[in-house]
């Protein structure tokens, strides 16, 4: 293969975007729901490339795309983060740092006990947490050492070494112990708790892939007859009249002319009614005594589905349950999806929409809109970055970075470009969720940033540590995988025992903010999978949020810790 060491050398982003390639198509074979994923695909495939030739990496164009990321991943973490922490589930943001911070300590410990080198120290918390962010804030953390650059470099190296050994143990640990150790030690039968659960929240389970053919809810056109009770009333008058039923006049045809309903319209002999209710109370309350007509003009009346994301402070906090007994769940709304972040969250009457939430509603224009007011701002798809927003915040972020210094050990530290543009991301991404118009990035566009930012990232770090991969193997391997067990599993313990024995979490929801915390999406499927049940996705995306956050920093403090 030496006829590429020539094209690799003059235009080393052919090796990078090799590697990106070879490490996603890795990153797509999972054994049993473990795999490697495409961030530690790419990661392998840089090394391996590295280890074969040499390839020179620019820092700058590694720093930039690593910065890209973290503004992204703080970005998008933004409303979940402080959604947490404000809108009162302390139980769940308790959990959601603990895990974390005891992660941390948990690496901090075994490196002082196993005398590791500070870059095998960051690189086993990386792989052992499954944060691979960790990489680029412990690396910048390295450099700002007052060490010499020869020697900054060499401990560079060696944490993309120290992740690739602890990183598919990290993975298997999480999925393993939400999905298995966990449930044993609390002596759990995962699918009774699931119904148990479900039952409290009034959820009901559907086979994948099929949906009922019946339609709850009806929009019908009624003829008032002289013997109607209804005749003399107005229409608020009429609505209340068959309440806790709820039916709503959406308009009427008097003679020849259509009229939008409003409350102080009175009814008349004649008058034909569109009714929009369940069909259980158009069938009890209104057929027996109104006669249904045939009046296409009448009911063409427009629909509409609206993202909305939910701001209200009236609408945050409160069940689905509650909701429906208020007047915002008027004339023919159908609730079709919750988004939590990027986790599709049940719908029951039980389940509790919370700030921040992106919910899909559908039904009847008019009514749509009503409820669109009342809950949040209607999320209008765009394809239009903010990139002045963009480039000034990284700008701003990194700036700060590298002026604010913390007294560390007798030295002043800078807090670190790559952390400071994560807290910034982190602020643009909660007040784009208070005001969607601010700082817009689209969701492709931030998936983007994320997934090649960081896969590029630690292909070119991949690169840079291959030509001594082998010989730190040999020297550290099997030390470094036996610490990053531990680093994986200490935190899932204490974190199951505080939030069981401590703050009295729901067992099942727990084990899915366990894996949240740890950032491991496949944690959550087998907790789910075991359970053949969604709902332990609610306690993933109560924590997931602070997992990303704090354990990203906590690269920067375990170096600060360790020097």
């Amino acid at each position: 293969m030496d006829w590429l060491t020539p094209y690799f050398t003059k235009n080393p982003e052919l090796a990078v975007f090799l590697a990106i390639g070879i490490g996603y198509w890795i990153g797509k074979f999972k054994i049993k729901g473990v795999g490697f994923g495409p961030v530690t695909g790419s990661l392998m495939a840089g090394l391996l490339i590295g280890y074969f030739f040499k390839v020179p990496v620019s820092d700058t164009a590694k720093q930039f795309l690593f910065l890209l990321f973290m503004f992204g991943i703080g970005y998008s973490a933004g409303p979940g983060f402080i959604r947490g922490i404000q809108d009162g589930g302390w139980r769940w943001v308790a959990v959601g740092v603990v895990i974390p911070v005891t992660g941390v300590l948990t690496a901090y410990a075994v490196a002082r006990l196993l005398n590791l080198e500070l870059g095998y120290a960051a690189g086993m918390m990386s792989g052992g947490l499954t944060e691979s962010p960790v990489i680029g804030t412990a690396s910048e953390a390295i450099r700002a050492l007052p060490i010499p650059p020869e020697e900054q470099e060499r401990l560079i190296h060696q944490i993309p070494i120290a992740d690739a050994l602890t990183y598919i143990f990290g993975t298997f640990g999480v999925i393993f112990f939400c999905s298995y150790i966990g449930p044993w030690i609390l002596r759990l039968d995962l699918k009774a708790e699931a119904l148990k659960v479900e039952a409290q929240m009034g959820f009901e389970r559907k086979q994948a892939g099929v949906s009922s053919a019946w339609r709850m809810h009806e929009l019908r056109a009624y003829r008032l007859d002289a013997d109607q009770p209804m005749i003399g009333r107005t229409v608020a008058q009429a609505e209340a009249a068959v309440a806790p039923d709820r039916l709503f006049i959406e308009r009427l045809r008097r003679g020849e002319q259509i009229i939008e309903a409003t409350p102080d319209i009175v009814l008349q002999v004649g008058d034909v009614l569109a009714v929009i209710g369940s069909n259980e109370a158009l069938l009890r309350v209104v057929d027996a005594h109104a006669a249904e007509v045939f009046d296409r003009e009448l009911l063409d009346i427009g629909s509409a589905t609206f993202d909305i994301e939910v701001t209200s402070k009236d609408i945050a906090g409160k069940t689905i349950a509650e909701l429906r007994d208020q007047a915002i769940a008027v004339r023919g709304i159908f609730l079709k999806a919750i988004r939590r972040g990027a986790e599709q969250i049940p719908i029951a009457p039980g389940t509790v929409i919370m700030r921040g939430d992106l919910i899909t509603i559908h039904g009847l224009e008019p009514g749509v809109k009503r409820v669109a007011a009342l809950v949040g701002d209607v999320a209008r798809p765009t394809v239009n970055t903010d990139f002045v927003m963009l480039g000034l915040a990284i700008f701003a972020g990194a700036l700060a970075g590298v002026a604010i210094t913390f007294p560390v050990g007798g030295l002043h530290i800078a807090l670190g470009s790559s952390v400071a543009v994560l807290l910034m991301g982190l602020a643009i991404g909660w007040r784009n969720g208070n005001r969607p118009l601010f700082g817009y990035i689209p969701p492709g566009a931030v998936e983007f940033m994320k997934s090649i930012g960081l896969a590029a990232f630690v292909s070119m770090i991949g690169l840079k540590a291959g030509p001594v991969f082998v010989e730190a193997l040999k020297e550290i391997g099997v030390t470094v995988f036996l610490g990053g067990i531990v680093v994986t599993l200490v935190p899932q313990l204490v974190g199951l025992l505080v939030g069981r024995y401590v703050l009295g979490l729901n067992p099942l929801l727990l084990l899915g903010a366990l894996a949240g915390a740890q950032t491991m999406t496949a944690g959550l499927a087998a907790v789910q999978d075991r359970s053949e049940s969604p709902v332990a996705v609610i306690g993933y995306s109560s924590t997931v949020a602070l997992g990303h956050i704090l354990i990203t920093i906590g690269g920067t403090a375990l170096i600060w810790m360790l020097f």
